[in-house]
């Protein structure tokens, strides 16, 4: 039995309120699915399970602050093998993702072969385990179809969606209709809200309706004279939560500036060659895969960043770590104020087209409050990008235990001397803040001037 505990979503991070639970008591849970939603002083988060089984007890009720580590649920491990776990993991997700329709014509046609019709024995006796995730299950219970008596043509002998659907039609039954997918926490919450739940639009996973949307929904405000407690932490007023998150962010940069002894380093960028890719690039794409200057500036920090991974890690116990990839943390304004700094995970491997998408969603959700646990825990170098709000030069203070922060300002016409002749030419200056107990000042120059030779060949990011 494994517990599922409060994770640390930052440095800045000591407790955290669970908002809501996306799972239940006996749900199967697999590594890196969300199933819960904890609130932190800066954002609502998404939290990943560490762990493959089915979810136990649940600890913790929605509305509750504890500490980073506290236990808030259990996890019973699976007896499968790794090899087992993760191909039951590929069919079920396939199996529930299909859309749910009639059955197959030939699973109901008078004249179909024997060997295509489901043959439903009416003797069930010493009934077998039966390898059937949970939405199968309530498929079949709704329906009328004995799990047990069916023969599973999935991996295994594991029963599929196919399998009920053409069961329902070789018996007669009436097919189900399509599953309302609702996190627990949001089907009470629209109970005490009187919110019709068939007439919300979800925003979850595959569509599911999140506590947010339900609130979203609701008719105005509430005539209840006492909501329960984690109706009224999850609607804290805004300016509260802007409060709490400017004392957030104001303890950890003074205790960045405390205890890292920071070092800075600029350099000016010719922009020319570019900005001339970015503009044929741009001419010849659909709008949809255009970029914008910041997607080459990421793309260049991230890979200098692999270049030089004295910067690309983190300060913990007195010593430099490592990241195990270059997970680039990217530092995102919130509109009611404050600042996030999310990460993309293995920047330097994504192609500039994917790179935008990602930057475009991460931007989204981080403004929505839809984060999940691992983007927000484990950005190994951060990068701020002040250009669009017209700062030439910026200099950052380095997001604990990291060591490193990378400051992009504005791309601007300036007069430079090329070749000898003196011309207008784009430029950007960039910018190093570093910690001077993992790196010196040969190191940091090493990876500007790595930006610049990136950034003078677009193409080949």
């Amino acid at each position: 039995m494994a517990e599922f505990t409060m994770p640390s979503l930052g440095a800045d991070m000591d407790e955290g309120t669970l908002q809501e639970w996306l799972v239940g008591p006996g749900d199967l849970v697999h590594k890196g699915d969300p199933v819960a939603v904890v609130e932190t002083a800066k954002s609502t988060i998404e939290v990943e399970c560490f762990e493959t089984g089915t979810m136990g007890k649940l600890l913790v009720a929605p509305g509750t602050t504890v500490p980073v580590g506290t236990a808030l649920a259990l996890i019973e491990p699976t007896a499968e093998e790794p090899k087992g776990r993760e191909k039951r993991r590929k069919a079920e997700k396939a199996e529930e993702k299909r859309p749910a329709g009639p059955a197959p014509k030939h699973a109901a046609h008078p004249a179909q072969p024997e060997s295509a019709r489901v043959t439903v024995p009416s003797d069930v006796h010493g009934l077998r385990h039966i390898e059937a995730g949970p939405l199968l299950r309530h498929l079949a219970e709704r329906s009328g179809i004995e799990l047990e008596t069916l023969q599973g043509s999935g991996p295994g002998g594991r029963i599929t969606r196919t399998d009920v659907e053409q069961a329902v039609a070789a018996t007669g039954a009436a097919a189900p209709p399509s599953r309302l997918r609702v996190s627990p926490f949001a089907r009470r919450l629209a109970a005490e809200l009187d919110v019709d739940l068939a007439a919300v639009a979800g925003t979850g996973k595959d569509g599911a309706v999140r506590a947010d949307d339900v609130r979203r929904a609701a008719p105005g405000p509430t005539t209840t004279a006492a909501p329960p407690r984690h109706v009224a932490a999850a609607a804290r007023p805004s300016e509260d939560r802007a409060s709490t998150m400017r004392q957030a962010i104001a303890g950890l940069m003074a205790r960045a500036n405390r205890d890292i002894p920071h070092y800075y380093l600029s350099t000016t960028v010719d922009m020319a060659t570019a900005m001339d890719w970015l503009r044929e690039h741009n001419r010849r794409s659909p709008v949809g895969e255009r970029l914008l200057p910041a997607a080459l500036l990421l793309k260049a920090a991230a890979l200098a960043a692999r270049e030089v991974p004295e910067l690309n890690g983190i300060w913990t116990e007195d010593r430099f770590t490592a990241g195990d990839g270059v997970h680039l943390g990217v530092a995102v304004s919130l509109r009611g104020g404050g600042l996030v700094a999310p990460a993309l995970r293995d920047a330097d491997t994504l192609e500039l087209p994917r790179l935008m998408t990602a930057l475009k969603d991460l931007v989204a959700r981080a403004r929505t409050g839809r984060l999940r646990g691992s983007e927000v825990s484990g950005p190994t170098i951060t990068v701020t990008n002040l250009g669009d709000q017209g700062v030439e030069t910026v200099f950052g203070v380095i997001y604990p235990p990291q060591v490193a922060l990378v400051g992009f300002g504005r791309v601007t016409d300036r007069p430079c001397a090329v070749d000898g002749l003196l011309g207008v030419r784009p430029v950007v200056t960039a910018t190093l803040s570093a910690d001077h107990r993992a790196t010196d000042g040969a190191v940091g120059a090493r990876y500007l001037t790595a930006v610049d030779r990136l950034l003078q060949k677009p193409e080949e990011l």
